[in-house]
């Protein structure tokens, strides 16, 4: 393929003086006599950032030297250099609570695996079973590419503005800073942009554990002791979630994501054994549904897979982080196991249960008879239980800082201790709030799905792939593929929103 021509431009360290970088990252101008110096960290997480150097990979410092009269390969000092750089990337990370592959992996999964793939057999319902089969694979594929993109991009970013590590809005501000000139005027605005909808995508995943396991609950103690409002077992909840959302650091939640996990594990492991008995003819249900219903199947889906969000806090929280990408890296391994049980989750369910599949859990339609049904509802509305506080993480790390930065009387340190427990409280007590007022599961997971999770997960990281990497022989063929990629984003983001919106103000006569 061709590639677009453009004139090399000078990196950012030596000709872009008036470059706006992130807000928050103080600059300096000489790397020289310069010690890393750390700083609070920009998204109240517990590593600490180095301040920014200039980028010394293409400076005069960086030309070819003699040794004994001998001139050395300008490949290789340029090579020694960059992996110098690479280095004190990761040693100026000073993580104090640094995560292993493991921990990471079983993030990963937490982090993806939620009520979205309950609710994929909802989901098929909206597609049709070989389409939705189709479709979910080749979803799966392309969130994991996005995931990949975004990485990417931080490594670049990271590289070029000589800083360890960068979340998800730092990414997007950094991108514009120090991209096209005509953009760089709004590099501010997309980092207020990925924000926003990090906290909206992560709230909507916090309200919709909150209704899925107040309605399991609700379900078993209706069946075995008496009958009770689903708003007083909200109530009863409340106590629990806002003590668990007391834990601030992805170390200390480990132990929790692994308690989730094997619950998750074992309560899929139960559901796939009775929803493979006695399995209908694929010709009873629809092989392709209807158009109309199909933003609502995009909404569920990549609602589904909701890790983009918690994937750079992963990434900047692990102690290799290298491990992370690669064809059998920790991303790829997870999201094939992910992808996987969605698309199993979704067929089969869809196959068991046909027409009946409307409430956005495959749990609700269980037989009572059932004891085991009983069983799996118990034990994975316990693991979405637990699996909410990595969810409430991202917003809680995105809000708090700027409450603090903003407000002089919650600067003391003692201030800040106390504040941010009340805070968290106050974000638990929002989620409560918007449980109470949407208890219908699955048009809260097809609106978020549709809302946030396609901005974050298909619109901004082909943008930002563009915008970080137009200068350096970005091919034809890379463009199309971002533009195809985000052309797709945006049309299930208004078709999808629009669809959900009447779903909710119109609900089905079927729905439960």
């Amino acid at each position: 393929m061709g590639k677009i021509s453009r004139q090399s431009k000078p990196r950012i360290s030596e000709n872009f003086p008036l470059v706006r970088v992130p807000s928050r990252i103080p600059a300096v101008t000489s790397v020289r006599d310069m010690e890393l110096e750390k700083i609070p960290p920009l998204n109240g997480s517990n590593h600490f950032r180095a301040m920014p150097r200039p980028d010394i990979r293409d400076s005069p410092e960086n030309l070819s030297v003699n040794i004994d009269g001998g001139p050395m390969n300008d490949q290789f000092v340029n090579a020694t250099k960059e992996e110098e750089v690479k280095n004190d990337f990761q040693s100026a990370r000073d993580l104090a609570h640094p995560t292993s592959n493991l921990d990471t992996l079983i993030h990963l999964l937490k982090g993806n695996i939620g009520t979205g793939i309950l609710a994929m057999a909802d989901a098929f319902r909206n597609a049709g079973l070989y389409l939705g089969l189709v479709c979910t694979l080749c979803l799966g594929a392309i969130c994991t590419h996005c995931m990949h993109m975004l990485i990417g991009c931080e490594k670049e970013l990271c590289e070029r503005t000589s800083v360890p590590a960068l979340d998800f809005a730092e990414v997007a501000e950094t991108a514009f800073a120090t991209g096209p000139e005509r953009l760089r005027k709004f590099s501010t605005v997309f980092r207020m942009l990925v924000n926003t909808f990090l906290i909206i995508t992560q709230i909507g995943f916090c309200c919709a554990y909150f209704v899925f396991v107040s309605q399991n609950l609700h379900d078993e103690i209706k069946y075995f002791f008496f009958d009770i409002e689903l708003i007083w077992v909200l109530i009863l909840m409340l106590v629990p979630m806002i003590l668990l959302n007391w834990i601030k650091s992805l170390k200390y939640m480990m132990p929790i994501s692994l308690l989730a996990s094997i619950l998750t594990t074992s309560g899929l492991g139960i559901i796939f054994y009775y929803v493979l008995q006695d399995l209908p003819n694929t010709n009873t249900v629809p092989k392709v549904a209807s158009w109309g219903q199909l933003p609502l199947y995009f909404g569920t889906a990549v609602y589904a897979f909701e890790g983009i969000g918690v994937i750079l806090p992963l990434e900047n929280s692990m102690k290799s982080p290298e491990h992370m990408r690669g064809y059998v890296g920790i991303l790829n391994t997870g999201m094939v196991i992910v992808t996987c049980l969605y698309t199993a989750v979704g067929f089969f369910g869809y196959l068991k249960y046909g027409d009946a599949a409307t409430r956005g859990s495959i749990t609700f339609y269980m037989g009572a008879e059932l004891f085991a049904s009983h069983v799996v509802r118990l034990t994975m509305a316990l693991a979405i239980f637990l699996s909410y506080c990595l969810q409430f993480y991202v917003p809680a790390n995105i809000i708090w800082p700027q409450l603090v930065s903003r407000f002089a009387f919650l600067q003391p340190e003692e201030r800040q201790y106390f504040g941010e427990y009340i805070f968290r409280t106050l974000l638990v007590l929002f989620t409560f709030l918007l449980a109470v007022i949407i208890p219908d599961l699955s048009a809260v997971i097809s609106l978020v799905g549709a809302v946030s999770s396609s901005t974050l997960a298909l619109i901004f990281p082909p943008l930002l792939e563009m915008v970080t990497f137009y200068e350096k022989d970005f091919s034809y063929r890379t463009l199309i593929k971002d533009l195809l990629i985000m052309l797709f984003g945006i049309c299930g983001f208004l078709v999808g929103s629009y669809t959900s919106i009447l779903n909710i103000l119109n609900p089905p006569e079927n729905a439960l």
